[in-house]
């Protein structure tokens, strides 16, 4: 599976998206074509305490676009399609003058013990992870990553789904910027209280031992926990 990330930032680190637009937005993201799910994600409305809160609250909004190939991906990114629209603020003041920056990646999806989320349950929240990168060795880089931080990952209590996304190449015609960020991943859980509980056990230490054991890279990385809605595309 495919996954289209379209990333819309404050530099100053003031703007937020108002809750109407997201609304808008997730009407706009329901009627491209070939989608099989859209994902919105949205700051938290208060912060957690989570190991990397220094990265920041994060974008002022974000987008992950599924589709089941490359083709129907770069189809939707043509020139005045709906995604073009998103990517200059479709109207939206919330969105309008922000930096936009958007990535094609390859989906790879891992197990978790339980994927289904409390009952109850009405905004997720994700953990969004990028390193820029680049590696010395791309493909060592990504071996040890996949063979390792999956099974560690699992672990978390309660964390409901794990995917981790490589670089593949890609055209389009859309207006934002291209970003080829060498791999991004996401965690996601109930809360943003469930995903705090999570990263403060003691399987972030497991993480981070195996974080000293990458091959050699540069960039560092990020994390922001986002809020998180689910959209499905108009029948």
């Amino acid at each position: 599976m495919i996954s289209l990330f379209m990333t819309f930032s404050d530099p100053a680190g003031e703007r937020r998206i108002h809750p109407d637009e997201v609304v808008a937005a997730a009407e706009l993201v329901g009627s491209i074509p070939d989608m099989t799910e859209g994902l919105l994600f949205a700051p938290l409305e208060q912060s957690v305490d989570h190991p990397y809160k220094a990265d920041g609250s994060g974008p002022v909004f974000a987008l992950q676009l599924r589709f089941p190939d490359l083709l129907a991906c770069e189809a939707a990114m043509d020139r005045g399609g709906i995604l073009a629209g998103l990517a200059t603020g479709a109207g939206l003041a919330s969105l309008t003058g922000l930096d936009v920056t958007h990535q094609v990646m390859l989906t790879r999806a891992f197990p978790v013990d339980v994927a289904e989320h409390l009952a109850g349950t009405t905004t997720p929240c994700s953990y969004l992870v990028h390193y820029p990168g680049p590696a010395e060795d791309m493909n060592a880089w990504n071996l040890h990553y996949l063979e390792h931080h999956p099974s560690i990952m699992r672990t978390f209590p309660d964390v409901r789904q794990i995917e981790i996304y490589t670089r593949i190449d890609w055209v389009d015609r859309l207006p934002s910027q291209r970003v080829e960020h060498m791999q991004r991943n996401k965690l996601v859980f109930d809360s943003p209280q469930a995903l705090a509980h999570a990263l403060g056990s003691d399987v972030i230490q497991r993480m981070r031992a195996d974080f000293v054991q990458f091959p050699p890279f540069a960039g560092g990385n990020k994390h922001f926990p986002m809020l998180t809605r689910v959209v499905r595309p108009k029948r």
